[in-house]
């Protein structure tokens, strides 16, 4: 199937089942039943660790009006388990106004509001939610991924540098306190090789098909 027709085609939600783990369902956010305000609190709590240590981001005190802004920018995905969201992100394509020269580059999506909820952090769902944006960029004809976070805060551009993430730039946004990490990789040259490290039953649910 071509890239255009994939386009045109609604996705469907990707689902697994993990020992110990239940059913992981990654879909669009979808606010006739999703809730604004309670993303926007996963999101407080996912970056709470960043605030305690001073690095103070917008989405860890954001308004859920913002998150909703923010979110409609781009195409905002969520992680399932057990009927509750636990993950989220929103990815967002060519952004010709960022103050992050990358960003404006017209090969270039973008990940955004990027948060897991604490307890189900290290579980896989992170990776198979940037797995999942991967394939948005590449169905959609971007060649980078990217994303940025605090600089200071090592053990997230660590994990970002196991996905298969590089450094390109280090950005101080307007507003924030701190120099920010921009860190981009090939969207569509590592797309297979992100899901052999996911998780047996993800890996089989996400590689088939276009993500669309």
């Amino acid at each position: 199937m071509s890239i255009s027709r994939a386009i045109q085609r609604r996705e469907e939600p990707f689902t697994s089942v993990q020992p110990g783990f239940g059913r992981l369902v990654l879909r669009r956010f979808d606010p006739r039943h999703d809730s604004w305000e309670a993303l926007t609190r996963l999101l407080h709590r996912a970056f709470s660790r960043l605030a305690s240590l001073g690095l103070h981001c917008s989405c860890a005190d954001q308004a859920a009006s913002l998150t909703r802004e923010r979110a409609l920018a781009g195409d905002c995905f969520v992680a399932v388990c057990h009927g509750r969201i636990v993950g989220t992100l929103t990815v967002e394509g060519h952004d010709s106004h960022s103050q992050c020269e990358h960003y404006r580059l017209r090969g270039v999506a973008s990940v955004h509001q990027f948060g897991i909820e604490p307890k189900w952090q290290s579980r896989g769902i992170g990776r198979a939610l940037l797995a999942f944006a991967g394939r948005w960029a590449a169905a959609r004809g971007y060649t980078q991924l990217a994303l940025d976070t605090p600089f200071p805060a090592a053990h997230l551009i660590a994990f970002y540098r196991a996905q298969g993430f590089s450094l390109v730039d280090v950005v101080r946004f307007a507003g924030r306190g701190y120099d920010s990490a921009v860190l981009s990789k090939a969207a569509a040259a590592r797309c297979s090789s992100e899901f052999a490290h996911l998780p047996g039953g993800l890996r089989h649910t996400l590689s088939p098909g276009p993500l669309v």
